[in-house]
């Protein structure tokens, strides 16, 4: 009999403490993040879309040696005269491809950064073409793929930015 009493108040107990820890944790502020309304931010290391400004290339190439993946291919511009010049003329990176292991990112000797990671975490592909995004002088950071079926670039459809520029490391 004083088995049964012993269990009962052992039970009885372990309800209020939970009910305890449920009021406890009701009256609290919610941590909840209303998505898609609201975004979180990543924190600054984060390894999000890669980006790339062909202002700031040198055309080294070290991008592309340092991509375990070769996802990563450039141009070098040329001049009147036939020469090569420090700057390139197409840059393109199959996403398909990518690890984001970030060694283009630390293998790029231009200040400030002429490839890097957003804080983007909301790419969108709907086709294989999108997966490849390209640059050429004027394009915008996120980059545009190349349309087979009508032969020509073309922004991606549905991109979210969560900074219309994004963050770049020195």
């Amino acid at each position: 009999m004083i088995d049964y009493f012993s269990k009962v108040c052992r039970a009885a107990a372990a309800i209020l403490r939970g009910h305890w820890i449920t009021l406890k944790y009701m009256l609290k502020p919610s941590v909840t993040v209303h998505y898609p309304t609201e975004k979180l931010v990543p924190y600054e290391r984060f390894r999000g879309a890669l980006l790339f400004d062909a202002g700031a290339c040198i055309s080294c190439s070290m991008c592309v040696k340092a991509c375990p993946s070769n996802c990563i291919a450039l141009e070098n511009a040329i001049n009147e005269a036939g020469k090569k010049v420090a700057k390139v003329a197409w840059y393109s990176i199959d996403f398909g491809k990518c690890n984001f292991c970030r060694l283009c990112e630390e293998a790029c000797p231009t200040k400030p950064k002429s490839v890097w990671h957003s804080l983007d975490y909301e790419v969108i592909f709907t086709k294989r073409d999108e997966m490849v995004r390209c640059w050429k002088k004027d394009f915008p950071f996120i980059g545009r793929y190349f349309d087979r079926g009508t032969q020509d670039f073309k922004d991606p459809e549905g991109q979210v930015r969560i900074h219309e520029v994004a963050p770049r490391r020195n």
